[in-house]
């Protein structure tokens, strides 16, 4: 298939650039409706999706349920409850929409439907429940709940509150990990229950399992999924024991009645997820890492199937030497492309058709994927194929443009924008699009990196740059709207932003991803500085005496790392930053990560960890330095924050420390937010306008 040019909103576009509007606000920021989830009704007609929205007030998010006709047309909103409606699914006779909703108090399975009246509440649980999906004969509906293994939910329920009630708060471990991300372990594993479509009984398929299926924190629905007869469901599942140190997790069958569990990928001791079937259960597709211990292994989709009788795997994805993010089953008219997928590529999200040949002969042929990406260009997510169309709708967004949903046709034809929930908040503002440029960097391998613009840019004018450093450090800066790390509040107030993608990013190949692991201030320090010389020396109207850097996470920890090693910047803004390497291992969460990366625990190679802490360099801070961290930062622990902040005090240099109590490792709430861009933008000022 040939290539579709990358979408774009025309109306904004042209709004922007005929009239510039004004600089971005954090109050802009906060307003932008999200839209996400899109999911086409089984008839090709219809999309439903969610839209999310802020309250500043509150500090909470009010989501509901959309619809607008895949043939383009006036969106309709479906839901106007207080509080959750999410995670909207077609019933397969396309009569009624099941979602999760937490109008009740908890958040339970509801269903809608779609020719008019009221939403029903199906299940009745004193739980939370999440991810609703139905069997392809429309009698059962799985989803996920977390419960106490070996209890009932009403004992969950009992548990949780006798807890909540007791004068002590104390926690006993005999294991970890103790706590992930942003939460204590409790006991709770979230696991897989399916319910009578009808009733909204339901039952714990695995009630004594001591793991979590989906995987937390970031599973799920897509990680569970019925066989297309309904009397069979595959599901994700965390390794039985030692998961601070295994990246492992498996993939397993089961019937839908209960009973044994089958591992379906023992053989794989990396990680295994997303598992499906296709549409006529002849092939079953997956993906898969196959390095144990590395949480950024390529991302490859598998599909198993008979070959001459016998049972075969095949890489579909390898060829690409790209991650795959998400994929679906299309069932549209390419017999040629049956799965299409979302892909990391290049500082953007591509869409991505898969070959499958001869799927109805048993397989008989190796799949290749197709040569030109569906739709590329910005960020692109959610696809997936009409019924019995060439059409299919995705979520497309863009330095400029927060996500909206979108249809590609026919080849060579332009994509249509099927929502403009943005449309009026964009038209007032001045939002420049991130320009990528390439370079030289270590070893004279070629790097990526983006270019901001300021607001109001005038040619004739010299703009002081700021430096971002993207965190991971297994990641990518991509060309997307970003909900917290906006590179249009960044440019705000007149700064040129200019964000390298150097060794260690995704997307550009998996060799250049390995390239940072265990050389974690060699070749990509290198490559950073040499980005941000090529921009300084390229574009004439960035100011090389106004330079400050900014990161989070391992850019965090590469601020903290340039802090000892340059001063050049003229001031430094370091978020969740690793300080000391040793004692961050003693007390994060996922041992297999700074194992991979730093080649084994502190005890194995102390010198190693040494040498790549930006504490033992704390004699050579010269530069000012804002310091931010969250208390219920789990992965990146406080105390790094804190012991940054303690070197630089005692070391004589200006420097901040920023502290949000009720946050992690990212900053989420409104009211915090807003101080977050506020003491960023008030630093920011200090050093560079003057």
């Amino acid at each position: 298939m040939r290539l579709l040019l990358g979408p774009f909103f025309l109306l904004a576009l042209t709004m922007n650039t005929l009239a510039a509007g004004r600089p971005m606000t954090i109050d802009d920021l906060l307003a932008v409706k999200a839209v996400s989830d899109p999911q086409v009704s089984p008839n090709g007609k219809w999309v439903v999706y969610v839209v999310s929205e802020l309250d500043k007030e509150s500090g909470k998010s009010n989501s509901d349920l959309w619809l607008v006709p895949v043939a383009g047309g006036d969106p309709k909103r479906l839901t106007t409850s207080a509080g959750a409606d999410n995670h909207p699914r077609w019933s397969p006779d396309g009569k009624t929409i099941a979602f999760a909703s937490s109008r009740g108090g908890t958040t339970q399975v509801w269903l809608l439907p779609i020719d008019g009246g009221e939403a029903r509440q199906l299940t009745k649980l004193p739980i939370d429940v999440a991810g609703p999906i139905w069997s392809p004969d429309g009698s059962k509906i799985a989803f996920a709940a977390e419960v106490y293994p070996g209890k009932t939910p009403d004992e969950t329920a009992a548990k949780d509150k006798e807890k909540a009630d007791a004068k002590s708060k104390a926690r006993i471990f005999d294991h970890l990990m103790i706590r992930h991300w942003d939460r204590w372990d409790e006991g709770k594993r979230s696991h897989l229950f399916v319910c009578d479509a009808k009733t909204g009984v339901s039952k714990d398929l695995t009630p004594k399992l001591e793991v979590n299926t989906p995987p937390a924190p970031f599973g799920g629905s897509n990680d569970y999924t019925f066989s297309p007869d309904s009397k069979e469901i595959a599901f994700t599942a965390e390794p039985l024991k030692d998961e601070a140190w295994s990246t492992n997790t498996d993939i397993w069958s089961m019937s839908v009645d209960g009973g044994e569990a089958r591992n379906l990928t023992a053989e794989n001791l990396g990680a295994d997820g997303q598992p499906s079937y296709s549409p006529h259960g002849a092939v079953f597709a997956w993906l898969s890492q196959a390095r144990a211990g590395f949480e950024s292994d390529l991302w490859v989709l598998k599909v198993r199937g008979e070959v001459n009788g016998k049972t075969a795997t095949v890489p579909l994805s390898a060829s690409l030497d790209r991650p795959v993010q998400s994929y679906s089953w299309w069932q549209g008219k390419s017999s040629q492309a049956p799965v299409i997928g979302s892909i990391d590529d290049g500082g953007t999200i591509s869409i991505v058709p898969f070959s499958l040949r001869n799927l109805d002969v048993k397989f008989a042929h190796r799949p290749q994927p197709a040569s030109a990406p569906l739709v590329k260009g910005g960020v692109n997510t959610a696809a997936q194929g009409v019924p019995d169309s060439a059409s299919i709708i995705y979520l497309h967004g863009d330095t400029a443009h927060p996500n909206e949903i979108y249809r590609a046709d026919e080849p060579g034809m332009e994509p249509v924008a099927l929502t403009h929930h943005n449309a009026l908040l964009l038209a007032e503002l001045d939002l420049p699009r991130a320009e990528s440029f390439t370079f030289a960097g270590a070893d004279g391998d070629k790097v990526q990196g983006w270019l901001l613009r300021p607001p109001g840019f005038d040619a004739k004018k010299k703009y002081p740059v700021l430096f971002l450093i993207h965190g991971g450090p297994q990641g990518a800066w991509h060309d997307e709207w970003h909900g917290r790390w906006n590179y249009q509040m960044f440019a705000a107030p007149g700064y040129a932003v200019v964000a390298i993608n150097p060794r260690g990013s995704t997307g550009f190949g998996q060799k250049f991803t390995d390239q940072i692991s265990q050389d974690w201030t060699g070749r990509v320090y290198d490559d950073l500085m040499k980005g941000l010389d090529h921009a300084l020396e390229t574009y004439d109207f960035l100011d090389k005496s106004r330079v400050a850097a900014a990161g989070g996470s391992y850019g965090g920890f590469m601020v903290n790392w340039i802090a000892g090693h340059t001063d050049r910047f003229k001031c430094l803004i370091s978020h969740a930053g690793v300080f000391d390497l040793t004692s961050k291992y003693g007390t994060t969460e996922e041992l297999w990560f700074p194992e991979w990366e730093f080649g084994g625990t502190p005890w194995e190679q102390p010198e190693h960890y040494r040498a790549h802490s930006p504490s033992a360099f704390a004699a050579n801070f010269k530069t000012p330095t804002l310091v931010i961290h969250g208390a219920l930062d789990f992965r990146v622990p406080d105390a790094q924050g804190l012991g940054m902040f303690t070197a630089l005090q005692r070391r004589g240099v200006p420097s901040r420390y920023l502290f949000f109590p009720d946050e992690g490792h990212w900053i989420l709430k409104p009211a915090n937010r807003t101080v977050w861009w506020r003491e960023m933008h008030e630093w920011l000022a200090k050093y560079l306008k003057n």
